[in-house]
């Protein structure tokens, strides 16, 4: 194994690639951010909801990318994602790109709140790259559609709901309901890469360790605290699977 900087200068974007593919990457990355904002300034979608379709897409697009290879490509898509988020902490109200994640349950705190997670996902998803290889896809499926699952549960249908750890003075709570279907949603997401994507057969063993994969993220989720578990949802999946999918 490389050590990280290695790890990252190896694998940093050839000049070519800022314009084979950033403007793909751009118009898509930022398409979705604005797309996002433009649902809640205009057709006033919870931001629950409007928070986790960019969630799903910056996470999904990662496997995609990686899943074929291409970690160049995933580094310059992680950049200029960064972009667009940086220039929507510096418009602030009003603008599609902040308001597409900017969550008014977190304020005084709402650039805190899109910084921290913003950091987690990019420190998870180097890490667990880093250190598991290709279980890291694990990691963006759990934490792309499992926690994205688990916000737009909560906010529909969580009635029972139960207090997480913050680094800030805002109060977080999470739900039952939203931890459910985080458990569901990573298990089904973590067994169809199993068996699509790393061509596991079907076995009992397979799919009691698949279980316990799935438990384990929303035990995770439920108690990393607010803001944090883009990071840890990331990597405590991508290291089980590592020990218990792709010894």
């Amino acid at each position: 194994m490389p050590d990280f900087w290695q790890f990252v200068v190896q694998n940093w974007p050839r000049p070519e690639q800022f314009w084979q593919e950033g403007v793909l990457y751009a118009i898509w990355g930022g398409g979705v951010l604005w797309f996002s904002g433009f649902l809640k300034v205009c057709l006033h979608l919870n931001t629950g909801y409007t928070r986790k379709i960019a969630h799903f897409a910056i996470f999904l697009t990662a496997f995609a990318i990686q899943s074929a290879g291409e970690m160049s490509s995933l580094f310059l898509f992680g950049a200029i994602a960064s972009l667009f988020i940086a220039a929507g902490l510096l418009l602030g109200d009003g603008n599609f790109f902040y308001e597409a994640i900017a969550r008014e349950k977190d304020r005084p705190h709402q650039r805190y709140y899109i910084v921290v997670p913003y950091l987690a996902t990019i420190v998870g998803g180097l890490l667990g790259t880093w250190l598991f290889g290709k279980a890291a896809l694990f990691g963006y499926l759990v934490a792309g559609l499992g926690d994205a699952a688990g916000e737009p549960v909560g906010t529909r249908w969580g009635k029972h709901r139960y207090s997480v750890p913050a680094l800030s003075a805002v109060r977080a709570t999470r739900s039952l309901e939203g931890s459910a279907a985080v458990w569901l949603v990573s298990t089904a997401a973590i067994l169809g890469a199993a068996l699509l994507t790393f061509d596991l057969p079907p076995t009992p063993g397979v799919l009691g360790k698949v279980l316990l994969i799935g438990f384990v993220a929303a035990v995770v989720e439920a108690i990393s605290p607010h803001g944090w578990d883009n990071a840890t949802m990331q990597l405590l999946p991508a290291w089980l699977a590592s020990l218990l999918l792709l010894p």
